[in-house]
């Protein structure tokens, strides 16, 4: 059974595929936070800005096989449309904590519907094979389990996750993201404050949320 909050077929916004046409699935469920802002502050991640609780979201739902829920995803791809041009679809499993769901069964059954895979998850749980592109976001004090993938996307500032935690571990690209959630007034100094940790430590890259820019969901 997979419980899945939300999917939909947009933009990839943010690191490196920034940009990629892509089938999002959200699944429900965190290890990190409730998603209730009553539990907000006393959770080692504080920041999020993603409502991933329930199955109440658009195309949202429970799914009792992966090979249901992989053609459920492969419908929002565009294949139909009489403009489209072709290009390998691309799903990115996202949460909440999609590892706490995303299992082989699921793996197989979305590569063998033509999809290359992407992930984004905060690490806490060891990535299953199989993953094409694995993005590792660390939050707080949470240890970090899964130390290798192709992407590792660090939400900035966190007082307990300094960049220097992470910056010899085995990875492609290294990104830090403004935190979004700064509080009012301060959102200017914290992206002040990650470009000049980038200008200052080339190894990391600036990650901007452009769907939020474009006006994407």
């Amino acid at each position: 059974m997979y419980a899945i909050k939300e999917a939909f077929y947009t933009l990839q916004g943010e690191g490196a595929q920034a940009g990629r046409p892509s089938a999002f699935c959200r699944f429900a469920g965190c290890n990190l936070w409730s998603g209730r802002e009553k539990d907000r502050e006393r959770s080692i991640c504080r920041f999020c800005d993603t409502d991933f609780v329930g199955t109440d979201g658009q195309n949202g739902g429970r799914f009792d096989t992966a090979r249901a829920l992989a053609e459920h995803l492969l419908a929002l791809w565009p294949e139909a449309r009489p403009d489209y041009t072709g290009g390998t679809p691309y799903v990115v499993f996202t949460g909440g904590e999609p590892l706490l769901q995303l299992d082989p069964d699921l793996i197989e059954a979305m590569h063998a519907c033509g999809f290359e895979i992407g992930v984004e998850t905060n690490g806490t749980l060891t990535a299953p094979e199989g993953i094409d592109w694995l993005c590792v976001s660390p939050k707080g004090v949470a240890e970090l389990k899964q130390q290798s993938g192709q992407e590792l996307k660090l939400v900035y500032p966190q007082e307990e996750a300094h960049p220097s935690r992470f910056e010899h571990l085995d990875f492609e690209h290294f990104y830090l993201q403004p935190m979004d959630l700064a509080p009012r007034g301060e959102q200017g100094n914290t992206m002040a404050a990650t470009v000049d940790y980038c200008m200052t430590h080339p190894q990391w890259r600036l990650s901007l949320q452009i769907h939020k820019i474009a006006g994407i969901d």
